[in-house]
């Protein structure tokens, strides 16, 4: 009677399994929206206002209408896409705050979930599974969960095969923070420079990387739009140099660093680009921000700035 007791105890525990995994994966899939809500549209203008303002202190306004607008509709890829965007910003950004709380870690979590669900929705829109990858990885790191960091780096690897031109940059991007000679650091740098490399259609001169002769390339339609200026981002172009001077300066490297500066002065929007005066410094003085880079409480480079998104997007 035990043996039978027993054996029926185990067969049932199997079969409970079973049900709970067939359960949930013939769950029907959730479904995308084929069409927006004005309470959407109305909380996108909020968005696009309130970042291409540089409107930090305002973010906490402007989550409200857009986690009110997907509650109304959580189908909307593009509300949980904005959602997370200003988590990543409310993270990327802390040190414009007079004293950062622990609980600023927790937006790494809900961007992560929220581009979870905006790959869900619009899985063939690579850039969202690129800030999936970036949030995941951040998510890990805060956690010092080597799994979630692992799934986050292979997920980027399959972002950067589906668009090279955007997702090279947020790879290198993520981890321009990591100690300067560390592996992680030195592909970052790579990704970079095959960033450039994918943009201008050649390899560029890793001695002199000047992009005047390629400046003709400029283009808003296509993947290489991501490469320039943008209504979007409208000052990629010069955000994109100013970040990889940066890594070349912490790198050692301060001479192409400087080169690297010198390139956002190319664009045509450069004198009204808000944050042209930090170039400017990082040119004069390149060779001693290779140790303050270095030491992060010394001096903050791009990545881990009060303008790391703004640089690019602000207006």
């Amino acid at each position: 009677m035990k043996m039978r007791a027993l054996l029926f105890g185990v067969t049932f525990c199997v079969l409970s399994a079973g049900c709970g995994y067939i359960a949930v994966h013939t769950a029907p899939k959730k479904q995308a929206s084929s069409t927006r809500t004005e309470l959407a549209t109305r909380a996108d203008a909020l968005f696009w206002a309130t970042f291409h303002g540089g409107r930090y202190a305002q973010i906490p306004a402007a989550l409200e209408a857009l986690t009110g607008a997907y509650l109304a509709d959580p189908g909307d890829a593009v509300s949980a896409a904005h959602i997370a965007w200003l988590h990543i910003w409310r993270l990327s950004e802390r040190n414009r705050l007079a004293a950062v709380p622990a609980t600023i870690t927790d937006d790494a979590v809900l961007a992560r979930r929220y581009f979870q669900e905006a790959v869900a929705l619009k899985a063939a829109e690579p850039r969202y599974l690129g800030f999936l990858a970036s949030a995941t990885l951040a998510e890990g790191a805060i956690h010092h969960d080597e799994r979630l960091t692992r799934r986050g780096y292979f997920m980027m690897l399959d972002a950067i095969k589906a668009w090279p031109e955007f997702n090279l940059f947020t790879a290198g991007y993520v981890l321009s923070t990591e100690p300067a000679d560390s592996k992680n650091f030195r592909q970052a740098v790579d990704w970079q420079w095959q960033d450039v490399d994918a943009c201008i259609g050649e390899k560029i001169d890793r001695a002199n990387p000047d992009l005047a002769r390629f400046m003709h390339l400029a283009t808003t339609a296509g993947q290489k739009r991501t490469c320039w200026n943008s209504w979007i981002a409208p000052h990629n172009f010069e955000g994109f140099f100013l970040n990889m001077g940066d890594m070349l300066v912490k790198a050692g490297d301060w001479q192409t660093g400087r080169r690297l500066y010198e390139n956002a002065r190319l664009s045509p929007v450069y004198s009204q680009w808000p944050f042209r005066d930090v170039l400017e410094e990082r040119i004069r003085n390149a060779p001693a921000n290779t140790p303050a880079f270095r030491t992060p409480a010394n001096k903050f480079m791009m990545a881990d700035s009060a303008f790391s998104c703004m640089a690019c997007h602000q207006q």
